[in-house]
């Protein structure tokens, strides 16, 4: 009798707890902060990052030709492509980066490899279409001959509202 009310006791407990319906995890909140002392060549990359979002913003293609790496590789929400495709469509006005607000950047640098991420807003022309869009830039820079070289461009859209105002200049 003993050992069948124990039983009975410890069905209590682990009944309800195997049974209970558990909320989906959510997902993770982490942003990133920009170093409040960055070093020297840490922030060599991030002013480059800003001088590539002007020559972006310009249409500058041949300053952008020289520091995009031929094999470098672009990440947009329509799909990835290469230095080729993205410099013409950033001649033609396929896409026209129009403005860029960066919040935050985080520059690591692991031997002759930079990655940047950035929390911006992008303020862009996409064809006959203007939108602005949170995005999570990826940027990975090599550094070859003592010159930063882009590598890789990835846009990771955000779930967070934009945070740049109605100025579309």
């Amino acid at each position: 009798m003993k050992t069948l009310m124990l039983g009975l006791f410890l069905s209590t407990l682990i009944v309800p707890s195997c049974c209970a319906q558990q909320a989906p995890p959510q997902p993770p909140t982490e942003s990133i902060k920009t170093a409040a002392n960055p070093t020297p060549e840490q922030q060599e990359v991030i002013n480059l990052s800003k001088t590539k979002w002007d020559w972006m913003a310009d249409k500058k293609v041949d300053s952008l030709e020289t520091l995009f790496d031929d094999r470098a590789m672009f990440t947009h929400m329509g799909g990835t492509w290469g230095k080729t495709q993205e410099l013409a469509t950033i001649k033609s006005g396929g896409i026209w980066y129009k403005k860029a607000v960066v919040y935050a950047v985080d520059a690591r640098i692991f031997g002759n490899t930079a990655i940047l991420l950035e929390d911006l807003d992008l303020q862009a022309a996409v064809g006959e279409h203007e939108v602005t869009n949170p995005f999570m830039v990826t940027e990975v820079y090599i550094k070859e001959n003592s010159k930063w070289k882009l590598a890789q461009l990835t846009f990771s859209h955000l779930l967070r509202p934009v945070k740049m105002n109605g100025d579309k200049k």
